[in-house]
């Protein structure tokens, strides 16, 4: 909208529109000119009216016409300046209420501008406070993924270090179970050696009885000699019988130790990875006595 129109093709474009037989107003002075706001055109026309008066008021003098004439002219002429106020005056009314009417619109846009700035501005401050509530809770949920990430990393290596210590574990409780295996296996070798021991030295000693039997029969003169042989293997069969209770006892004492050796290894195996290396470093399982 132009500003600033001057003044004087206000009063010629309003002439025109006079000159056309019509009432100036803003609009079609407004229409004349091509160009000017309302209220620039609506005050200067104020002006052109009052102006128009004195312009009428200065042309009551006609020197050249005859008296009557000119009397009767002034009069007519005077009558057209009273039409000419009171359609100025109307005109002043009406370009007054135009104007009026466009101050308040342009107050009430105005107002309407000031609250849709102060609404504006409402909105940044409320979206400047979200984003600084959005940004701490993002500085806060990178710190807690940090966390996060050495929570993660952490028991992944206590994992790793659990694995290694039950493999270990697993390692030396096949270890411990080979062992068993074999001290029982060597136990019950020593077992079957024992029987078969006794089991020789019995058969030994009723050969030797049988023998000796055998003999007193068909050496009834040699009584004496064979008493003596008698008793000797009564002490052979004596210290056959000891040596088969040593072997009984040798072999209880196995089956024992394969009892004790069994027993340890079910309570190793009860117990954590770490205190069974304590308790393996400490105390070696015993190798069986020969």
């Amino acid at each position: 909208m132009a500003v600033g129109v001057p003044e004087n093709e206000v009063f010629a474009a309003a002439d025109a529109v006079l000159a056309r037989g019509e009432r100036p107003t803003v609009e079609r002075v407004r229409l004349e000119l091509g160009r000017g706001s309302p209220a620039r055109v609506g005050g200067l026309l104020d002006q052109w009216w009052a102006s128009l008066a004195e312009r009428l008021s200065s042309e009551t003098r006609l020197p050249t016409l005859p008296a009557g004439v000119s009397q009767a002219f002034v009069a007519v002429w005077q009558q057209a300046i009273h039409l000419a106020q009171a359609v100025a005056e109307q005109g002043l009314s009406e370009q007054r209420q135009v104007v009026t009417a466009e101050r308040e619109r342009v107050a009430v846009v105005e107002d309407q501008a000031r609250q849709d700035a102060a609404l504006a501005r409402q909105h940044a401050m409320v979206a400047q406070a979200a984003q600084q509530v959005s940004e701490t809770r993002l500085a806060d949920l990178e710190a807690l993924l940090e966390q996060r990430a050495t929570q993660i990393l952490d028991l992944q290596q206590q994992r790793d270090s659990l694995l290694r210590e039950r493999g270990d574990g697993q390692q030396h409780s096949q270890t411990l179970h080979q062992e068993l295996n074999d001290l029982r296996r060597k136990a019950e070798q020593e077992r079957v050696a024992q029987e078969i021991y006794v089991r020789g030295v019995e058969d030994r000693a009723h050969r030797e009885v049988d023998r000796a039997r055998e003999e007193s029969k068909h050496m009834t003169a040699q009584v004496k000699e064979a008493g003596y042989q008698l008793e000797h293997l009564q002490q052979r069969l004596e210290g056959a019988q000891d040596a088969l209770g040593q072997a009984l006892q040798n072999a209880a004492a196995q089956l024992a130790r394969g009892d004790t050796l069994e027993q340890q290894l079910v309570q190793l195996r009860s117990l954590p990875v770490s205190e069974r290396k304590t308790r393996a470093r400490k105390k070696p399982v015993p190798s069986p006595a020969k």
